[in-house]
């Protein structure tokens, strides 16, 4: 019996020993900087990727069929207005006109007769020498005869223009594109040529989001207001340089995309000395004034599919989540909350990513 004390007083000896020595795992407490919300007005640029097209951009169309005699432009040359683009062989045309020209002066002779009986007529009818039958049917074919003028004339207007289409022309100031026919190709109506691109000014085409449109037309009444005192607009290069010119929004849409959710809108640059080109790539940035709104770095959103959080630290030190409405400056650096939290919170403003709930932070 005595054997089984000293036993149990041996273990208990030994349990108190390693209790003594193995420590209990202590709370976890994280360090993360921190900000506290409160409201200011900055300056920043928003900016979107950009499409840019000439605004006189024009595709050359045949209007008419024939063989083609003559390319008079090369491809990327500079033309002007009226300039000689193609010639298409115009005998059939020319022949149509010698022909419509010719029924013209028929039909004239063909008045002349009529309107001599119908004068005639009348003066014989005044006296009693004939029906009035005959005046009424004098004055019809006078009446027959100005009409068939009148279409004769039609078809001089007709044939001229046909022979007309049979030299093309530019009916812009630009630069050629692609010349897609070869010389002695049978063209018909209809077919594409070439296009001219009109670079003395250039049109860089975005989209806006559909809440910035909203945004804005809360913000400014209407969608002309908006164009009204929009900013000067900046265009950036791929290589991050700028476009000497200001351009200016001119137009935008006026129609929600259904399939982007959209608007798409159009800024006008200068093009002096034709440096832009129809189909270069672009970035148009606008300054934008952002009044008492709450700034927080982008390293404090954590974005989870279409939804935005921060995490918040309460008095107790420990991060809860919170999904935000924010909108980004355009800088990289910057968003502005718009709901979601209030002024004087405190939120992680680095390392967000790297929050779980109930995490107790140090700061």
């Amino acid at each position: 019996m005595r054997n089984k004390h000293v036993l149990l007083n041996a273990v208990l000896a030994l349990v108190l020993v390693l209790t003594g020595c193995v420590k209990m795992p202590e709370e976890q407490h994280t360090s993360y900087e921190t900000i506290t919300l409160s409201r200011e007005t900055v300056t920043a640029p928003l900016s979107w990727s950009a499409a840019i097209r000439g605004t006189g951009d024009v595709s050359i169309v045949s209007r008419c069929t024939g063989t083609l005699n003559a390319i008079k432009a090369k491809d990327g040359q500079r033309v002007k207005a009226g300039d000689v683009l193609f010639e298409i062989d115009n005998r059939s045309a020319m022949n149509n006109l010698e022909h419509a020209k010719a029924d013209l002066q028929t039909a004239l002779a063909n008045l002349s007769n009529a309107q001599l009986e119908a004068e005639s007529n009348k003066d014989l009818a005044e006296r009693g020498i004939i029906s009035d039958y005959l005046l009424r049917t004098s004055l019809n074919t006078l009446q027959s005869a100005e009409a068939q003028v009148a279409q004769a004339r039609a078809a001089v207007s007709t044939a001229q223009l046909q022979l007309d289409f049979c030299t093309i022309k530019s009916p812009v100031d630009g630069l050629v594109g692609n010349i897609l026919p070869h010389v002695g190709d049978v063209i018909a109506e209809g077919t594409m040529l070439t296009r001219v691109a009109g670079v003395s000014e250039m049109e860089a085409s975005f989209s806006l989001t559909e809440s910035q449109v909203h945004a804005l037309v809360s913000e400014v009444g209407s969608l002309d207001a908006i164009l009204k005192i929009a900013p000067p607009m900046t265009l950036r290069f791929k290589d991050g340089s700028e476009y000497s010119e200001k351009g200016r929004i001119t137009s935008l849409s006026g129609m929600v995309d259904q399939r982007t959710g959209s608007v798409t809108c159009y800024v006008t640059f200068p093009n002096p000395k034709g440096e832009l080109f129809s189909g270069m790539q672009g970035t148009v940035v606008m300054p934008i004034e952002w009044e008492n709104v709450m700034l927080v770095p982008l390293t404090a959103v954590v974005r989870i599919q279409d939804k935005a959080l921060v995490y918040k630290v309460g008095a107790d030190s420990l991060a809860t989540s919170a999904i935000v409405e924010i909108e980004e400056l355009g800088d990289g650096l910057r968003a502005a909350i718009l709901s979601g939290a209030e002024v004087g919170e405190t939120i992680v403003a680095k390392g967000a990513a790297n929050v779980h709930e109930n995490d107790r932070v140090i700061w």
